[in-house]
């Protein structure tokens, strides 16, 4: 989650922590799409700069950047952070979605990766550019569309937002 929510880093440049990665253009669209894998496998979806859905190397979502608020796993349930801002410090307010909450929050970000999916699937794309450390298989929305078509229809939370 940017300090400042109107900072934009360039993703493709500087998130180092997807050792793969690629920008995607999609038609009709006015943002481009950053996916990306860690080391491990967990994926990383940044549709502009909101919303974003990180995933752990299971395929369960541990954090969410949606609507300007930060979201994370707890035990399995889903917790929204809120940033307030005072004269001296910046506190995150949490509260745990109910199950109306989660399951509206989980069938938008089943949508949006959806429609990536399908946008891909349908060669209704641009790669706009891509950094890949795998010289075997440097074809990283090859691998995005893989992930996409093999995870659940369904996303599931993961127990932390934390990586292992």
């Amino acid at each position: 989650m940017p300090r400042h929510e109107s900072d934009r880093e360039d993703l493709l440049r500087e998130a180092t922590a997807l050792v793969e990665r690629v920008e995607l253009r999609l038609e009709r669209e006015a943002e481009t799409v950053v996916a990306g894998f860690r080391r491990d496998g967990a994926a990383s979806f940044f549709f502009g700069a909101d919303p974003v859905y990180q995933f752990n190397a299971a395929g369960e979502l541990r954090r969410a950047y949606v609507g300007g608020l930060l979201y994370k796993t707890v035990g399995g349930q889903l917790v929204e952070m809120r940033r307030e801002r005072t004269a001296d410090a910046v506190v995150l307010e949490s509260r745990q979605l109910g199950e109306t909450a989660t399951a509206t929050f989980l069938s938008q970000a089943e949508a949006a990766l959806d429609c990536l999916k399908s946008a891909l699937a349908a060669g209704r794309f641009e790669v706009v550019g891509q950094v890949s450390h795998d010289i075997s298989s440097p074809n990283v929305a090859a691998k995005v569309s893989a992930w996409l078509a093999a995870r659940p229809s369904r996303i599931s939370l993961a127990q932390t937002s934390r990586l292992k």
